[in-house]
């Protein structure tokens, strides 16, 4: 126990009130002493204790080996990821047989399932063209969404015409899949979407759904656009993209370059590396700070050269051979280096026409080996210089395309990845890929965000044909979606102590699963995916892992192990555990993922192993006070249609009973949830008893007792009526923080676990959670039960009561009023004027003021000269935070960061207003057509109408934030102080109330002490200047490359390497814009 005293007097100052110690010392015992009897009878928690001291002689504490336990972890993720690769194999397989079979017909009329038109009727009831009856059902399994598990259906962008003879041959083809799609999904009911992307643009889905239009009647989704189908089609690649913006560029041309870069961006991914150089009278790079070097085609750079590439603006005289020479020079710097991706490399050469063919630059940089391939984008109708351009990509492995009109831009740009994938066509080599995390959009609005995140497994489809070996034709991609919680039931939660957790990275270090990833961020009332939530690296959530040794350990694919301290913030940040950390790490075999397992150091590395017969247990499961986690996995229930609809402890007690003997049940969890139901089945008795014999005069405001057990069982009892419940989300799925997770234990019971057995940890639910916002109604009382076996503690349970802040409240001013002296007679009460009285928990947050409305208050904010001087003292301590997945608010400027170029159909719809008033000389030079491809409508239209829209609010973006935390030091269990305020000193007493993580402060109100400014808590954006800014940009954190490269073919057809083509656009597409324009 330590004393903190500083009562020393500046002559000057004038008197203060002075606060007897022992008097506020008699206040915080007699309440301290009132408070641990109400929580210790209503929450029965010494009976708890009790109970579990009498099961020790029976227990044992096993210490958990966190080596074996990752890798067994990792051996069931890499058999389960293996069913769906071969699952995958099998479609890929029956695809190419599919096409070797299938002679091509330009003729050919075919029927099929378009998920837009299935079940659609015209005026006379009649099923529309390719809109046949399609039966759709709800299905657990999909998310309650409808669907047909027996056939797949044909998804197609708006700019593609469905009756198009390559889409028709294509799609009776791939009808080949259907069976195999249905067979896969018996072989492994765990399997979701299974999928077909073509390069001609549909996409064959399974199960089939009907597929909806946005707001404006257009679908935007085109599967060649999606990083799996990307990935899958090419090898890693090294781009630097050349723009013209010399003054023959302005206006459309502009326009179209613009769109065409942003478009060859949207194509690359995580293991791609680019720059972009734009070039007039001179060389220029357009972000300054890489020059000279390429930088990972994150998704954070790709945005970033996005917005730049919207500043662009042509004028000068175009010099194309320099910024040929220069990109030569970075490609083969980067490769002697063996830095980028070291696979395919290539320059992107944009321009409206190029005076010569620049062959003496080919001679000294790429010739004979041609180890960069050069693609040409001539842009505009021009055609003097179209030999020149068409020249350059011929020579050097590339392909050559005329873009005249924005339609033409999507098309014209997925033919550099065909060629690149040609030497790994020739070659038949199927290579799995796996995505990084991503949201499925489908869930999104009806999932918590652990349920959102998926990753997918891809292998390319190629032509088998003899007669086009040489021409390396790609037919499209395969993929299935795996989601991530998936994986993570392979890691249950009961084997990882209170603290612990599983989690996953990819080979680029990014986080493909954690606890601490939060990928969603509030936009008034809507849950949206923040930007960046696919590239958030491990070095971001585990940040504490400075020197990057776990980072760097994980992504070589290594097995280890490591330890750390911590400190982990909980409760929205407002709180902080310290802990030790032991890390645990090895490799998922066949992905590029690595599996970490966190253990943390005392009792969140021991499991408590106890014994009971399943009929004393089965009896105790039973009663109506008990549940279980639902997001555990005590019974496998999501893979048999009949045991869907049971809870977990339903599928336990048919499991126990024999009622249905083909469960598969974790047998070590059952029976721990047996042993804790049998101990703690005392507590509804007690609990019932106490709540039969309640006196409401003096015991009203305690609402709910509760346990939760490691086990993941859970036992509540009413105190009050459930219409009288002030908090009625508590324990409920509303309330994740308050219930056991697929991600974590209780917020109670994880505060609880670090505080000293026997104590309580008293909670104020805030405002923003408590029912309907306002001040705080009710405070959460929680403690730990331990065992103790040969030396060895652990958690068994934790238990609480919930309370009314009322109930507190008024026990606080009735012992403010109790003296010490021996007359009866207090020389100073807590209603007097002279004296503030605040009860303040182990953070500095208020439970009680004589002030309501600064409850649930950070004490700093209220009294800064009283929170300075506590933290000068060494009472409480200021801890820096980070978080590095933090969302700012920045100032509305002109272009939107997320989608710096309008969508070209809303780009038409401002064009059409723009002609219709002035430039109608215009429409002959513009192709109506050209608008034909869109990837985010409401981002377009959001741009579009920033000048209404952006007044209201400022955006949100990534950033980087500091925010401090403020800690008790318990050691130190009573100080008092004289602050020197100027002209006057201000006395406070601060005390600590036993058995509990409560203060009570006392100060003097005569003392003026507002010189000192508030304690803030909160968070600040880390800023960073010019060059640290762009330091952190060039870096190149270590990363592990994809093994497989296939860059060149000696068979493959370099004389395919473009033309002029002109591309179809389906007829009455174009009167859409006009339809949306009179919307």
């Amino acid at each position: 126990m330590m004393m903190l005293g500083a009562l020393c007097l500046p002559p000057c100052a004038r008197a203060q009130t002075r606060i007897p110690l022992e008097t506020v010392k008699s206040w915080a015992d007699a309440f301290g002493g009132e408070l641990y009897s109400i929580v210790t009878k209503y929450s029965g928690s010494l009976l708890l204790q009790k109970k579990y001291k009498d099961v020790e002689p029976t227990l044992k504490i096993k210490e958990v080996d966190g080596l074996e336990l990752v890798k067994k972890f990792s051996e069931q993720m890499e058999s389960m990821l293996r069913r769906k690769v071969e699952a995958v194999e099998r479609l890929v397989e029956a695809a190419e047989d599919a096409d070797l079979n299938h002679e091509y017909n330009s003729s050919l009329e075919f029927d099929y399932y378009n998920s837009l038109l299935i079940n659609d009727k015209d005026e006379n009831d009649n099923y529309v063209e390719l809109g046949d009856e399609f039966i759709l059902e709800p299905n657990e399994h999909f998310n309650n969404l409808l669907v047909n598990t027996t056939y797949s259906d044909i998804q197609l962008p708006t700019n593609v015409y469905n009756k198009d003879p390559d889409i028709l041959n294509g799609v009776y083809m791939s009808e080949a899949l259907n069976p195999i799609f249905v067979d896969n999904f018996e072989r492994d009911p765990t399997l979701t979407w299974q999928y077909f992307g073509s390069s001609t643009g549909f996409f064959r889905l399974y199960p089939g759904i009907k597929w909806l239009p946005d707001e404006n009647g257009v679908i935007s989704f085109d599967c060649r656009n999606r990083g799996w189908y990307i990935q899958a089609a090419t090898s890693p690649k090294d781009i630097v993209i050349i723009v013209d913006v010399s003054g023959s560029m302005k206006g459309l041309r502009m326009t179209i370059a613009k769109h065409t870069i942003v478009t060859i961006l949207d194509t690359l991914g995580e293991n791609d590396f680019v720059n972009i150089i734009a070039y007039n009278d001179y060389v220029h790079f357009i972000e300054p700070c890489f020059k000279g070097i390429l930088v990972q085609a994150d998704r954070d750079n790709r945005e970033h050269f996005k917005q730049l590439v919207e500043e662009l603006q042509a004028k000068g005289v175009g010099t194309v051979s320099k910024a040929l020479t220069e990109s030569f020079k970075i490609l083969r710097e980067f490769r002697d280096a063996g830095q980028g991706g070291l696979c395919n490399q290539a320059i992107m050469l944009i321009t409206d026409g190029a005076v010569e063919d620049y062959e003496a630059v080919f001679e000294k940089y790429n010739w004979p080996d041609r180890k960069v391939r050069v693609f040409t984008y001539l842009i505009g109708r021009e055609v003097t210089f179209a030999p020149n351009v068409k020249w350059i990509a011929c020579n050097n492995k590339g392909y050559y395309t005329q873009i005249s009109t924005l339609a033409d831009v999507q098309e014209n740009v997925m033919e550099y990845l065909h060629v690149l994938s040609r030497p790994m066509v020739i070659n038949h080599d199927h290579d799995i890929i796996w995505t990084e995390a991503y949201m499925d959009s489908a869930l999104f609005a009806s999932q918590a965000q652990s349920l959102l995140l998926m990753t997918t497994v891809a292998m390319p489809v190629f032509s088998k044909k003899n007669e086009t070996r040489s021409h390396g034709i790609l037919l499209g991609v395969v993929g299935s979606d795996v989601p991530l919680r998936e994986l993570l039931k392979l890691a249950p939660r009961y084997k990882l102590g209170v603290h612990g957790y599983a989690f996953l990275n990819t080979n680029n270090g990014y986080i493909l699963s954690h606890p601490d990833l939060r990928p969603l961020y509030k936009e008034g009332k809507k849950l949206k995916p923040k930007p960046n939530y696919n590239s958030v690296d491990l070095s971001e959530v585990e940040w504490e892992d400075q020197d990057e040794i776990l980072r760097s350990a994980m992504i070589n694919g290594e097995t280890g192990y490591l330890s750390m301290d911590v400190k982990v913030p909980v409760d929205k940040g407002k709180r902080v555990l310290f802990l030790t950390n032991d890390y645990f790490f090895t490799d998922i075999s066949g992905t590029p993922f690595s599996l970490g397992v966190v253990l943390s150091r005392g009792h969140g590395e021991y499991i408590l192993l106890g014994n009971t017969s399943v009929e004393e247990g089965l009896h105790d499961l039973l009663q109506p006070d008990l549940s279980l986690a639902n997001e555990w996995i005590y019974c496998i229930t999501d893979i048999d249609p009949d045991h869907r609809k049971l809870s977990q402890l339903e599928a336990v007690i048919r499991f126990l009973t024999g009622e249905e003997p083909d469960l598969e049940c974790d047998e070590e969890l059952v029976q721990e949830v047996l042993f804790d139901a049998v101990v703690t089945a005392p507590m509804e008795a007690y609990w019932t008893t106490l709540a039969l014999n309640m006196s409401l005069d003096t015991e009203a405001g305690i609402e709910i007792a509760f346990l939760g057990t490691r086990a993941g069982l859970m036992r509540s009892a009413l105190y009050v009526g459930s219409e009288k419940i002030s908090n009625k989300k508590f324990l409920t799925q509303k309330d994740k923080e308050s219930i056991f997770t697929m991600d974590h234990f209780p917020l109670w019971y994880r505060r609880a676990a670090e505080h000293p057995p026997g104590s309580f940890i008293y909670s104020i639910v805030s405002e923003d959670d408590s029912e309907g916002g306002g001040l705080p109604k009710v405070v959460t009382v929680s403690t730990a039960v331990s065992v103790s076996v040969d030396g060895k503690m652990g958690i068994a349970a934790a238990v609480g009561v919930q309370i009314k802040l009322d109930l507190l409240q008024r026990k606080f001013w009735k012992a403010m009023q109790q003296c010490s002296g021996l007359d009866g007679a207090c020389p100073l009460s807590c209603q007097d004027d002279i004296l503030n009285c605040f009860l303040i928990d182990n953070n500095g947050f208020i439970l009680v003021s004589k002030i309501p409305e600064e409850t649930g208050k950070f004490f700093g904010a209220v009294d800064g000269s009283v929170m300075t001087q506590l933290l000068n003292m060494g009472m409480f301590r200021r801890v820096t935070m980070y978080d590095y997945q933090a969302m700012c608010k920045v100032p509305y400027h002109h272009h939107s960061g997320a989608r710096p170029l309008l969508s070209p159909i809303y780009a038409f719809v401002a064009a059409v207003k723009w002609l219709i008033s002035d430039f109608l000389i215009f429409l002959l030079e513009f192709n109506m057509s050209s608008f034909w491809h869109s990837d985010n409508l409401a981002d377009a239209k959001a741009v579009f109408h920033h000048s209404h829209r952006h007044k209201k609010h400022d955006t949100l973006q990534p950033c980087d934030t500091e925010y401090p935390v403020f800690v008790y030091e318990p050691a130190i269990r009573e100080t008092n102080g004289l602050i020197d305020c100027g002209d006057c000193q201000k006395m406070f007493v601060a005390q600590q109330i036993i058995s509990s993580n409560l203060l009570l402060l006392v100060t003097d109100t005569v003392c003026d002490c507002s010189v000192f400014p508030p304690v803030p808590m909160d968070a600040k954006e880390v800023k960073y200047n010019a060059s640290v800014k762009c330091e952190r940009m060039r870096s190149q954190k270590l990363r592990r490359r994809p093994d497989s490269c296939h860059a060149f073919h000696p068979e493959e057809n370099a004389q395919d390497c473009g033309g002029a083509a002109a591309i179809a656009v389906w007829p009455t597409l174009l009167l859409l814009p006009l339809v949306l324009l009179l919307r």
